[in-house]
Parts: C-alpha cells; structure tokens; sequence
C-alpha cells in the first residue's frame, strides 16, 4: 500500500508534543514485491555474485531490440564506448559467413561509468526479413546472436507491465554508499524475477512484446543530485536477460522513464512522431504486424490533442489494418490505487472518445501493478471531465486506505462507510461512483462478436518489483481483477478475425483470468445475399430438385451447407472461397432430359404388305435340317442330368415317344408326297 499523506510539519510537531507515543494518522499497509531468493533460492543468489556482480551490472552494452515499422524489419539500439569501432552484421548462416553489414546512426548520450568511460548511442535497422526465418547477427565484438521472426496471419504477442527495474529498492536517493549498494541489489532481485518471466513468455511461441511502461525505477528528478547517470544500472538489469537478445519489445514511455534521455537512447521505436514528445524522450509511435496496428502514446505529455491529432493520421495512414491496438501507462480503466484518481480519469475521457471514433479494438495500461480486465466500454463518443480536486481526493484516499494491520495487503480496507455523514468523505464517495461508467458497458461477456465497446486490459507487474492493492469498491466497469504480489504476463493470439487474451502469473503458470476472445467477424454479405437469392428461388419453385440431375443438386445443397456452416471466426478467404463455389453449384444446375420419341421413319405403319404377313406366318413344312436340329436338340434335352433319377427316367420315356410320333408324322408325309 502506498503511503500518500503529506503532513504539514507543523501540525506534526504539535501533535507530536502532546501525544509523542501515538501518530495521528494510520499505518499505511506496506507495498509488496517479489523476493528472488525466497523464490529461486541458490540460483538467484549464485547469479547474483557471478553474472550480476561481476559482469552485468558493469555492463552498459546490452543490446536491445524493438518490432520495426512492420513485421520485415527489426530495429537494434546499443551503447558503445566512445572509442570503440561500431558494427551491425547479420545473415542466414550461424557463423555469418554470408553476413551483411547496415549503416548505423551514432549520437553521443552525455554518460559516463565509473571508470570515466564516456558512451555513444547506436541505432540501426534490418530490413526485408523474410517471414519465419532464423537470422544471426553480430554487434561489435559481442558474441553472435540470433532471432526468428514470425508469422503474420497468426501470430502471438505477450503483453507485460512495470518491470520497473530498482523499485523493490526501500532507500530513499541520496548520494551515500547505502544507498548504492540497495539499488544495486534492488536491481539484482527484480532483474532476476523479470528474467524468470521473459523465459516463460519465450517458450509460449511469442513473437514480440508490448510493454505498457515504466521499464527502470529511478527518474532523474529522484537520482541522487538528479543524475541520469544513476538508472544507467536500472538500464543494464532490464536488458540483462539473454531473451531479449532473440525477442524484440515495443515499450510505452512510463513516468518513470519520461524525465530522462536515457529511455530514447537505449530503444530505437519505428516511426516515431514528434506529436506527444515531452522533450525528453520522444513522442508517439507506431508499427504494424500482420494485420494489427499498434499505436504507442507517451502520455507523460498531457497535451491530449497531440494524441488525438497522433490517432488519426496513423489510422488514416494505415486503413487497411484490421485491427487496433493503443498501449498507454497511465491505466485510465483499471481498479487499484491510481484507477480513481482525477488525473487519471480526465485523460480516460479525453481520449476514449477518439478511440472509439477510430475504431480501437483493445487499449493495453499498466501503471497501477495489479491486474484488471473491463469490460467492453462505450460512452458514445461522448466528452466529459470531472472537476473533483485532486488534493482532496488525496486526502480522502489516504484516509480510506489507511491500514492499522501489518504486513501487506491486497485489497484496500475502505474506511469510509457508505453511510458516512461527514461532507467530505460523501463528496469523495459521490465522486467514485460518478466515475464507474456503469452506463458506457455495452457487453460483459468473455466471448464477443463484433463488440460495439473496447476492452481495456491493465497489466500488473511482471518483474514483482512492487505491487498496489486494489481499490475496496470494485467499479462498475470491471469485469476481473486480480492481485496476489505474484509477477504475471498476458499471451496475446491474433488471426484475422480473433484476439484472443490469457493471463498467466510467472511463479505457476496457473491463469488468472478466464479466457477472452474478440471476434471480429469477416465480410460474408456477399454469401447471405447469395443464400437468400436461391432460398427464394426454392420457396417460388422456381427449383425443383426433380427437374435437375442427381449430381448436380447435390454439388448446390452441399454449397449451401457450407454457406450455412460459416461461424464468426470464419476467415475472407475462406469466405470467399464459399462464395465461389455457391455461385458455380448454382450456376451449374443440370437439367433432367426427357427421352427423345422415335424418329418418323422407325415408326410401324398401319398397313403391311402380304409379303410381310407371309413372312410372319409359321409355316406348315419343315425342312430336313431344322428336323435334324430339333433331334440334336432333344437328345441334348435327355442327357441333363439332376439329382433325381425318377425325373430322368421320365424324361428319356417322353423323348422316345416324341421321337416315335415324328417318325410317324414322316412316314405319312412320305406317302402322300408320293
């Protein structure tokens, strides 16, 4: 719990007289965060003193990588000392013995280490990576390193927030050794527990991360003597990890980041635009994947209209994406102890009109270091600010989170009642509920098709390295929660008509949240219209299945099923695909013939002539050889052989007697022809 009184040093000291035992105000509940050796116990603390120690805490170096304008393309940034040769080489052999160099850009960062070494910044980009191919690549004299790159039909991204790199550190900035060797082994401990988390996403299959901000601890104004020098090892623990040498991030600028140059000279983010550039660190970017635009707004500026202006032109550059996706720190939907304040809620209204006139799909927070998922959201495009103070509400929040226990907490008390008759504290609960946004939900399912609203997804920690209790009153527009001090990470699915979302915490892999797809469904107008247009033919009669061949009626009925059979997920080409053949089966009916009557001339005549009766006539004579036949016949008649001996018997008797009366019949012929 964070602690957010401001006494007036006065009045402390007054009361302080009177009561010296007893303070005034509560005991605020402790912040948690994530301890690397009761975690991971000998590996931790074996890293500690053998990498962290003795290499990686020295070593400004590191390479980091971010996606490119699209998915062809990686972007590298890297510091190398002043005097040092800087090379970028890559290629499809493991050995680079095909490599190729890219032209780097050079620009000196102002920073010296310890030893007086001063370092420049290096920024270069590769382009024309083919899709799902490994490539290697060598910077300076570092070892070869390689990365795959991905698949844009389908493809996965995970999504993390506030590695905040140092915060798990309790000492205050101050130019003391003390101070030093606790941010030292503040970075260690969240370094270490970020690590742990990249491995889990690494072996997920993602293809890239967004991170929604806030990558180190320590802002300038904060650095001892206000330094930038001082998140330089903030810096070095970020990238330590070996799986950011193979899998790029897209980071959001965080306002921990915001003051200090530093952030732009360690990341190379594509098509940065001056619009939303607090002059430190840069303004908005973007970059496409596949088919998903992703648009990352440094709100550490406030000049809201720069982001609007940003929003537009982006979207208007990139019609063709299907997707939109807008990553911000500030969690301007989310539920713990930042979600309510007025700062926060004003640039939520100020923005969320433009992201529902562009069309945004989801919009990724962090910030607030504990996990919250929205439901789908829509005020219509409708303006609106709150006007409540932001002093006061500091006053009534510190009031209505005070914790008198020990230890951590994970949800916030919530002192004030709901029957409370003390103005104040009334205005302050008027105000909380004003800014549920009850009446903006415009679906609360985990599966939704075509949602009219947009999802909000705020992120927790995914280093550990501090934790917020969420608020008591959960609001309105929440559909999940959740916080256990336990680092997590959200794994992003994408196809043309899905994005899918799931939540894991790094320690289990357990989830922590059902399941949540958006389905945006594929044009299949063309296939309704098509279906309607034979369903009515079939209704008129205008087809009737007995007037088409067999085969053909059963290619049209097996269109239509498959017409019938698209789900929302169902992708165009596929669609497309059905369409075709619904057409073709349609249009390729067959007709039954009839069969054709007889020709003129094969038809009988009534008449027929007496050559043709005669010769229809059995004749009374037999010739000698038709005799001679009937008698081969006969004889063939008496050899059949059956299985009852009686019936042969009989057989042979009437063939005899057969054979004496035609002799007879020949006898008498004889005579009279004499």
């Amino acid at each position: 719990m964070k602690k957010r009184n401001q006494i007036i040093a006065a009045f402390l000291a007054a009361t302080m007289i009177i009561t010296p035992a007893t303070s005034i105000f509560a005991k605020a509940a402790k912040d948690g965060n994530s301890s690397a050796e009761s975690s991971y116990g000998e590996s931790f603390t074996s890293w500690r003193t053998n990498e962290w120690e003795n290499r990686l805490s020295k070593d400004w170096t590191t390479v980091s990588m971010t996606p490119g304008v699209n998915e062809s393309t990686m972007n590298f940034a890297w510091y190398s000392k002043t005097t040092d040769t800087v090379s970028l080489t890559y290629g499809l052999k493991a050995d680079l013995s095909d490599g190729k160099t890219v032209l780097i850009a050079t620009k000196s960062t102002g920073q010296k280490d310890k030893d007086g070494n001063e370092y420049n910044s290096n920024k270069a980009t590769i382009s024309g990576l083919a899709a799902q191919t490994t490539y290697y690549y060598k910077v300076d004299d570092k070892e070869i390193k390689s990365f795959k790159t991905g698949s844009t039909g389908k493809f996965r991204f995970a999504f993390v927030g506030d590695p905040q790199i140092g915060s798990s550190n309790e000492k205050k900035g101050s130019d003391t050794e003390e101070f030093y060797n606790a941010q030292s082994n503040a970075v260690a401990n969240d370094s270490y527990n970020w690590s742990q988390t990249l491995k889990k996403i690494q072996s997920a299959g993602t293809d890239f991360i967004v991170s929604a901000g806030d990558q180190i601890q320590t802002t300038k104004k904060k650095a001892p003597g206000k330094s930038s020098t001082t998140s330089e090892i903030e810096y070095a623990g970020y990238l330590s990890p070996d799986t950011l040498a193979s899998l790029p991030v897209a980071t959001t600028v965080g306002n921990h980041d915001a003051d200090n140059a530093n952030y732009q000279y360690h990341f190379n983010v594509p098509n940065l635009s001056n619009l939303g550039d607090n002059g430190k660190v840069g303004g908005d970017y973007y970059f496409t994947y596949g088919d998903v635009l992703f648009m990352m707004l440094n709100t550490q500026d406030t000049n809201s209209a720069e982001h609007i202006q940003f929003i537009k032109e982006t979207v208007a550059e990139n019609a063709d994406c299907k997707w939109k996706v807008v990553t911000l720190h500030q969690d301007i939907y989310g539920s713990a102890e930042h979600s309510n304040e007025p700062e926060i809620v004003n640039l939520r209204y100020a923005l969320t009109p433009t992201f529902e006139k562009y069309g945004v799909d989801a919009v990724l927070t962090g910030h607030d270091h504990a996990y919250s998922r929205s439901k789908f959201l829509s005020g219509n495009q409708t303006e609106k600010t709150v006007t409540y103070n932001g002093d006061e509400f500091d006053e009534m929040l510190d009031k209505d989170i005070d914790y008198t226990g020990e230890g951590t907490l994970t949800v916030a008390p919530g002192n004030i009642k709901a029957d409370t008759t003390d103005e104040s504290e009334k205005t302050y609960l008027s105000y909380l509920t004003s800014v549920m946004d009850a009446d903006r939900i415009t679906e609360t399912g985990e599966y939704v098709v075509d949602p009219k609203g947009i999802l909000y997804l705020t992120a927790s920690s995914s280093s550990g390295s501090k934790y917020y209790d969420l608020v008591s009153r959960q609001q309105s527009y929440i559909a999940s929660r959740w916080q256990e001090d336990v680092p997590t990470y959200s794994l992003i699915d994408v196809t043309e008509t899905t994005m899918t979302i799931n939540t894991y915490r790094t320690d289990n892999d357990s989830a922590i949240d059902n399941t949540v797809t958006i389905v945006k469904s594929a044009d299949k107008s063309a296939v309704d219209a098509k279906l309607a247009q034979i369903n009515k033919e079939l209704t008129d009669n205008t087809l009737v299945e007995k007037d088409y061949t067999t085969g053909s009626w059963k290619a049209l009925k097996d269109a239509m099923d498959a017409a019938n059979r698209i789900s929302p997920e169902t992708e165009q080409a596929q669609i497309n695909k059905i369409l075709e053949n619904l057409t073709t089966a349609r249009n390729g009916l067959v007709k039954v013939t009839a069969q054709e009557p007889p020709k003129a001339s094969e038809q009988p005549t009534e008449k027929t002539s007496e050559s043709e009766k005669a010769s229809e006539q059995p004749t009374e004579k037999t010739s000698e050889s038709e005799k001679a036949s009937e008698k081969s016949n006969n004889k063939s008649v008496s050899k059949v052989k059956t299985g009852d001996e009686s019936q042969a018997l009989l057989w042979t008797i009437v063939c005899v007697i057969g054979l004496g009366a035609a002799g007879t019949a020949v006898v008498f012929a004889g005579k009279e022809r004499k």
